[in-house]
């Protein structure tokens, strides 16, 4: 099945645009607060197709990332009980119940984690928002754990540029249905 192949040639697409950097800001934003789709999506192919840029695309995402990681803080701060009901009903409060006692555990260190890992960072930041913790030092983590992870994609994206589009182009739907078997398995052992 080809369906990652299709895919990515439209996020290609997507990642040539002129206003392409303004997506990434945009799904950044998203992703750090309620949207399920990565940064990653964008920031690979924008960086593939730039390979020059990929260190601005990478400060693009991290920055907006961070503004978007802020947004989930003062939901959970703010208006916790408004989206409680959306918690349950999308299968996340498990995820939350596990990112609560991993904060009592590790504290900033699981924003950190959260930040470049894979893992919801979405549930972090509005349970980093529940929990009150200092604003200050989550959005020093948050720069930390998602600069990290964005400036690490666009260093490989830079390094391997127009050697690795051949690649992923070759491999996008074994690639696809790997990443996406990952995810099941961390959604399936986050809510186990």
């Amino acid at each position: 099945m080809r369906f990652f192949s299709h895919l990515y040639q439209r996020v290609l697409d997507w990642a040539r645009h002129r206003h392409a950097p303004w997506y990434l800001a945009g799904l950044s934003v998203a992703e750090s607060s309620f949207f399920p789709i990565p940064p990653d999506v964008m920031l690979v192919p924008m960086a593939l197709a730039n390979p020059r840029r990929s260190f601005l695309y990478a400060a693009i995402a991290t920055t907006a990332s961070v503004l978007g990681g802020a947004l989930g803080y003062m939901i959970g701060a703010l208006a916790f009980d408004l989206i409680t009901p959306w918690l349950h009903e999308l299968d996340y409060w498990s995820t939350y119940l596990h990112a609560r006692e991993w904060f009592e555990m590790w504290g900033l260190w699981i924003v950190l984690l959260a930040g470049f890992s894979p893992i919801p960072y979405k549930i972090f930041t509005i349970t980093a928002g529940v929990m009150s913790m200092a604003f200050l030092p989550f959005l020093l983590v948050s720069f930390l754990g998602r600069g990290g992870r964005f400036f690490l994609v666009a260093l490989i994206m830079r390094i391997g540029g127009e050697r690795l589009e051949p690649v992923i182009r070759r491999h996008i739907d074994t690639l696809g249905w790997v990443f996406a078997i990952i995810l099941g398995i961390l959604f399936l052992v986050m809510n186990i």
